[in-house]
């Protein structure tokens, strides 16, 4: 039976993660002809991006209460939406979307989400009875898992949804791709020690740099391509911004290598069976990049042999891995039936 749905989480602010995650949710939803209006920061691009959705703007509150009261489930996630490291306001606007919900009376879904740090005792004595309450929770690592035991709240563990993108066959190109973002700990060192690794490293190779959101990643994008031209004009090197994210996927399942610093970008990498080489500045980034046995840099620490590692990586050797990451929606679904 047709239901409405409203979904929250770091929507129109086209990052790619986040919007690659809506996306899966989306199209699983609506396999069941489900009514859906989409919580964003751009619900004008929100809406353009799917057909049949309602879109209401993040801060119009009223639009909101309007549109959860009238639903029948409010699904939050996925992404890290519930941690105080990045900003307070932010779990404290998402946990309140959570609160309209169960005060609201209808399903509450936390959707395969990485929960924490939480390091403020106030955010978690606002954080722990809400998720008490609501009626099914995943998430999708074992620390975000660990840390909801120790609250006593029952979660089940899933892998990020991005693993169920569907890669297209493509031919491959000898090319690398190299995805950046800012960062605090980001710095024009890192930046110059980058180019002339890839420079050397890669001497004969096209080098096409993605940035996969514009407000965050552009300019730091535009610093790694200046860098390399500096270093040797010879090298043939390309700029990609404002793609969709068919777009990204397609370009980065082309690549024969991936320097890597989101997330999302390093799954989308294993999925297309690219010789990764992720950067890290997040303990996700480190999770996935030990998992996978996959050769790290750190933004403040020397290359060392990383690069080489890159060279001679068999993507092979973790693509049985990769394929039983098989995202599980049985608890979602029975969730939504109950």
């Amino acid at each position: 039976m047709s239901k409405r749905f409203v979904l929250s989480g770091y929507f129109g602010f086209k990052n790619f993660g986040d919007e690659a995650i809506l996306s899966v949710l989306v199209k699983k939803l609506k396999q069941d002809k489900h009514r859906l209006t989409i919580i964003s920061s751009d619900p004008k691009y929100t809406m353009k991006q799917y057909k049949h959705i309602r879109s209401v703007y993040t801060f119009k509150i009223l639009d909101i209460i309007g549109a959860i009261s009238k639903s029948d489930v409010l699904i939050s996630g996925g992404g890290s939406l519930l941690q105080d490291v990045t900003s307070i306001k932010s779990l404290v606007y998402y946990l309140f979307i959570i609160f309209l919900g169960l005060v609201l009376h209808k399903k509450v879904i936390i959707f395969a989400q990485g929960i924490g740090p939480i390091n403020n005792p106030i955010c978690q004595l606002m954080t722990k009875p809400l998720l008490k309450h609501c009626t099914y929770v995943s998430v999708r690592d074992n620390k975000s898992s660990e840390l909801l035991k120790s609250w006593g709240i029952n979660a089940d563990l899933l892998c990020d949804p991005i693993f169920s993108t569907e890669i297209p066959e493509t031919e491959k190109k000898d090319v690398v791709a190299v995805q950046l973002r800012d960062f605090r700990t980001m710095s024009e060192d890192f930046i110059d020690r980058l180019a002339q690794k890839i420079v050397s490293e890669f001497p004969n190779k096209p080098v096409e740099i993605y940035s996969f959101q514009d407000a965050i990643d552009l300019n730091i994008c535009q610093k790694l391509e200046k860098s390399i031209q500096l270093l040797n004009s010879n090298v043939k090197v390309s700029l990609y911004s404002d793609l969709t994210n068919e777009e990204i996927v397609e370009r980065l399942s082309q690549a024969k290598y991936l320097i890597a610093m989101r997330f999302h970008a390093i799954i989308v990498g294993l999925l297309s069976g690219v010789n990764i080489l992720s950067i890290n500045y997040d303990i996700k980034v480190e999770k996935i990049s030990k998992e996978f046995n996959l050769p790290m840099i750190d933004l403040k620490k020397d290359f060392k042999n990383q690069f080489e590692l890159l060279k001679n990586e068999v993507p092979q050797d973790y693509m049985a891995k990769v394929k039983s990451k098989n995202f599980d929606w049985s608890g979602f679904e029975k969730a939504i039936e109950s």
